[in-house]
This record gives C-alpha cells, sequence and structure tokens, in this order.
C-alpha cells in the first residue's frame, strides 16, 4: 500500500507481472516436453525413413508450446523435455539436445514474437535476424557435435574409416553384385566423408530449426494462436553481419585441419540461409507468372538433389543482399 492508504501503482504492476501461469497452460507446456522427449527417444530405434522423419520433427512441440502458449511455456517445455532426455538416456545425451534442439527452440521463437512500438503501428522483428540466431545455434551444434566426435581430425579419421569399415563388411558385402571396395577405396571414402560431415551436421541443425519454426507457425497460425501476423517470408533480408560471418567462415575453411572443419560447421547454415534469401528472389520475380508452378517445382527438386543448385541460390542470395533486386522490382503481391 502507498503511503495515503491507496494501492501502489509500482507495486500492482510489479505483482501483475508475477501472476501465475493457468494451470492448463503450465500442464499443456509439460506434456510438449514429454512429448519431444519421446520423440526425441524413438527416434533412435526403428526404420531408417522413420527415424530420420521422428529426428527432425523432435522439437515441434517445443516450437508449438512457444508460439502458441508464450515464451515463458515454451521454456518450460525446453526444460522437461531435457530433463527426461537426461532420465532416458544420460546427461551428456541432455546436454546435447539442450544445445542442438531445447535452447534453440525458445531463443528463436522469443525472438520471433519479439515486437515493439505502439499497437497500431507495432514492428515485429525482422525474420532475417530470426534466421541469423537459428545459423548460430545450427554452427554450435555442428562444432560442439565434431568436437564431440574426436576434437582432432586424427581421431575423427580413425573414427569414419572405422564406420565405413564396418558397413563395407556387414552391409555392402550381403548386397548382391555390389562392387568390392579395398583399403585404397575405403581410404577415399574416409576423406570424403570427413571433409563434408561439418557441412552436413549444419546443414542438419539449421533445417531441422527452421522446418519446425515454420511448421509451428503455419499450425499456430491455423488455430488462431499466433498473435504475430504471417510474414512475406519470400521477402526476408539477410543483415550485413551475416554476410562476413559467411566469408570469414568459408575462408577459415581453407586452413585445414580442426578449425578448417569446425568453420565449415558454421559455414554450412549460414550459405543454406543466402540460399533461402536466392530462393526467396525466385518467388518475388515468377509472381504473375504462368511459368511459376513449373519453375519453382523443378527449382526445388534440383536444389535437393544437386547440390550445385543450392550454392547458386546462396551466391543469389549474397548479390540480392547486396544490391536488393527485390526493393528495384515491382510491389510484390501478397504472399500464398
Amino acid at each position: 500500500m502507498g503511503r495515503d492508504g491507496k494501492p501502489d501503482p509500482a507495486l500492482t504492476a510489479r505483482n501483475a507481472g508475477q501472476q501465475t501461469m493457468p494451470t492448463n497452460v503450465f500442464l499443456l507446456a509439460i506434456a510438449a516436453g514429454v512429448i519431444s522427449s519421446v520423440v526425441f527417444a524413438s527416434a533412435t530405434t526403428g526404420a531408417v525413413m522413420l527415424r530420420v522423419v521422428l529426428f527432425l520433427l523432435t522439437p515441434l512441440s517445443l516450437y508449438l508450446a512457444g508460439l502458441g502458449l508464450g515464451v515463458i511455456a515454451g521454456a518450460i517445455a525446453a526444460i522437461t523435455a531435457t530433463a527426461a532426455v537426461m532420465l532416458i538416456a544420460n546427461p551428456l545425451t541432455a546436454e546435447v539436445y539442450a544445445i542442438s534442439t531445447a535452447i534453440p527452440a525458445v531463443i528463436c521463437t522469443r525472438f520471433t514474437l519479439m515486437s515493439r512500438g505502439p499497437e497500431d503501428e507495432r514492428e515485429w522483428y525482422p525474420i532475417g535476424r530470426v534466421v541469423v540466431v537459428a545459423a548460430l545455434f545450427a554452427g554450435v551444434f555442428a562444432m560442439l557435435a565434431l568436437i564431440l566426435m574426436g576434437g582432432d581430425t586424427d581421431t575423427l579419421t580413425k573414427m569414419l574409416r572405422g564406420a565405413v569399415e564396418a558397413f563395407v563388411k556387414s552391409e555392402l558385402s550381403q548386397i548382391p553384385g555390389a562392387p568390392a571396395i579395398g583399403e585404397a577405396e575405403i581410404d577415399q571414402i574416409t576423406r570424403s566423408t570427413l571433409s563434408t560431415l561439418p557441412w552436413a551436421l549444419g546443414l542438419l541443425a539449421m533445417a531441422t530449426t527452421l522446418l519446425n519454426l515454420w511448421l509451428a507457425g503455419r499450425i499456430t497460425l491455423a488455430s488462431g494462436r499466433l498473435v504475430r501476423p504471417w510474414p512475406d517470408l519470400a521477402q526476408f533480408k539477410m543483415p550485413a553481419g551475416a554476410t562476413l560471418v559467411l566469408f570469414a567462415a568459408i575462408g577459415l575453411t581453407f586452413t585445414g585441419g580442426m578449425t578448417g572443419l569446425l568453420a565449415a560447421g558454421v559455414a554450412a547454415p549460414f550459405t543454406l540461409a543466402f540460399a533461402l534469401v536466392g530462393l526467396g528472389l525466385v518467388h518475388v520475380l515468377t509472381r504473375g507468372s504462368p511459368w511459376r508452378t513449373f519453375i519453382l517445382s523443378a527449382l526445388y527438386i534440383g536444389a535437393v538433389l544437386v547440390p550445385h543448385i543450392g550454392l547458386l541460390l546462396a551466391l543469389v542470395g549474397l548479390a540480392e543482399t547486396v544490391f536488393g533486386y527485390r526493393a528495384a522490382g515491382k510491389p510484390p503481391e501478397p504472399p500464398n
């Protein structure tokens, strides 16, 4: 109470901010965390394709909790999921889960829902910066995974060579008509795998984060619980600083050794981010074209099957970031 016997406005505001979360929201957040941990555990068994799908969708319930129920609910879901993974597996697995899945889900949903200004002139946090946050987490995950796998190139090479040898002896030998693979071929496969491993880790982590953020956004939008208006994703821009990060990371990849591998793990998600900018440019330029469906379908399929198309899109995205072709074109139509 104030000195005049009336409620203190500052104290009232502070107490209002400390109101407890509704029980149903709290329980839903706990359930979201449990679901994520169960999906994570299920991704270690079963058919290969099913395991891949489950792995990709492991964070979905966390993003749904964050976007649909609020950031605090998302944090509760993430903490619950991490604790459950620790009980199911071990502390190291829980740590990897927290860095690769739980923390990115909380931070990305937090930034996605950030805004400023009055209600009628609300300015939402730019999607491009959300993508940068996702790329940073993906890079950290790739580096952490490489360090946990060995920490140096010799250990990584030995580990990968053992995996290739095991596959050749146990799996490849069971396939009728499979070619004979000798020691020289195993060494070549090992070297190729070592050079592509950090790129694969970074791209997978980045794709998983963005896929789940997009899916959760669409689901919460359909349910009417998404507080942020759906953005025109084809128009998202990367900040200029992201270009410097990409160039620095790519430059360090040429140093070789463990430093080069770690840098590749960072370069991979930023390359994907700029490829998405390039893809957005194609979306904008083809609006209104009768060939749009054909062009986009061919581009998506080609980007999955031919890695060089993804690199070309990244170069287009870099050019768009520097020169702003979309801004120079005609006003875009509403997103579809």
